[in-house]
């Protein structure tokens, strides 16, 4: 610290002079150097704005559907609601709402299979940059737990992999077994998963020439009630009508795509609490699996199309029946990452309110998979946008700003 000389004792006038003339630019030099010390504090707080300083939120906060708040503060990584008393801050303005939830997204999955660990986390920071800052994996063929290693990545709730039947199922993608082994990796893909097991439903049955189940209905109670004594949920790809009742009588939590439902099945989903996990984006799909399929499969082709065009009225049923809905995109495959935003936008076309949907993808999301969305103390996950997403849903295509576990990472 710099210390002003204090004028000379008994100084006379030209002493006295020469004493303020040296307090003054004492004074100035103080000044220049306390100014320059806070213009490189404010360079500091810019660059390190992601560990180091207070991040102080102002605009629209969107905590839930009916509460809006015009601010809060992370600090230490969390978010609380209460103005620290010290601390360096950066100020970000813009509607805020928590991170968005993948709930059917597949890191570590490609066209052939399993991926590299490099892809793997190209998929995951392509996910991240688009907002989507926790992912349910629904499968994936690559062991991503070292992802959950990382702090600068989504967090990841894992499935572990797919089970399918023998033939049944795409290539590469899935443990492929016979209904006899059901049960045995059923407990061994919950006890290397994160809480969730991937059952493949239905899928072309070549015999048939159109969609079938792939596995007999008696089989799926215990393999579900194995799950759960494992302290796992089970969630199902079901495309067609027949596998949607059958997994909706043998317990399961969840269901992909669902795009059988008819109002028999709404009505049991919607007793038993069964969410769906739509994936519209692949729905749309289905035309050119139909077409590929055509000349082989007729049935099967006419079925996929069936199911693409009253897919709208489908969710849209299922929703006014009260079905849990959540986002989900099925990136991986061929699905691209980073489609969160553009699902949400997909489920108002199916009747869904812009809350609701912001919803499904956020708030809603996180509390059916156990994780905090903005509450006091909660990890700092969230998205900043320049418009109100609950007038144009759109605007979540384009974050200003993605803050993760309190640092701008995007």
């Amino acid at each position: 610290m710099i210390r002003p000389a204090g004028p000379a004792r008994h100084a006379g006038p030209a002493g006295g002079a020469r004493a303020r003339d040296a307090l003054r630019a004492s004074r100035s030099e103080l000044r220049r150097r306390s100014t320059d010390a806070r213009v490189r504090q404010r360079v500091t707080v810019v660059v390190m704005s992601a560990g180091s300083t207070v991040l102080h939120v102002r605009g629209q906060v969107l905590l839930g559907p009916d509460e809006v708040v015009p601010q809060l503060w992370v600090v230490g990584g969390r978010v609380t609601f209460t103005p620290p008393v010290t601390g360096d801050v950066e100020t970000i303005e813009g509607y805020v709402v928590p991170g968005f939830v993948d709930a059917h997204c597949h890191v570590g999955l490609g066209h052939g299979g399993a991926v590299t660990k490099d892809v793997a986390v190209e998929q995951a920071l392509t996910d991240r940059d688009a907002g989507t800052l926790l992912i349910r994996d629904a499968g994936s063929a690559l062991d991503t737990r070292f992802l959950q290693d990382r702090d600068d990545l989504p967090r990841l709730i894992r499935a572990g992999r797919h089970i399918a039947r023998s033939k049944r199922y795409i290539r590469g993608y899935a443990h492929e077994i016979e209904p006899e082994d059901l049960v045995a990796y059923v407990r061994a893909q919950a006890r290397a998963g994160d809480g969730w097991v991937k059952l493949v439903g239905d899928w072309i049955d070549r015999e048939e020439g159109d969609l079938g189940p792939c596995w007999p209905a008696g089989s799926l109670p215990a393999a579900i009630a194995a799950a759960h004594e494992e302290g796992a949920r089970v969630t199902a790809h079901c495309f067609g009508e027949r596998s949607l009742a059958e997994f909706a009588a043998a317990g399961v939590d969840c269901i992909e795509h669902a795009t059988g439902l008819v109002p028999g099945t709404i009505d049991a989903f919607a007793a038993a609490g069964i969410a769906i996990v739509p994936t519209l984006i692949n729905i749309a799909t289905f035309p050119a699996i139909a077409a590929a399929g055509e000349a082989k499969f007729p049935a099967y082709a006419a079925h996929m199309r069936d199911l693409h065009e009253r897919r709208y009225d489908t969710i849209g049923a299922a929703h006014e029946a009260g079905i849990p809905i959540y986002v989900g995109t099925d990136a991986g495959g061929t699905i691209p990452h980073g489609l969160a935003a553009a699902e949400m936008a997909e489920l108002t076309k199916a009747g869904l309110s812009n809350a609701e949907a912001i919803g499904a993808g956020t708030w809603k999301a996180r509390e059916w998979l156990g994780r905090p969305g903005l509450t006091e103390g909660a990890p700092a996950d969230f998205v900043v946008v320049s418009n109100d997403p609950l007038a144009d849903i759109g605007t979540l295509r384009s974050p200003t700003r993605i803050v993760l576990d309190g640092r701008i990472v995007a």
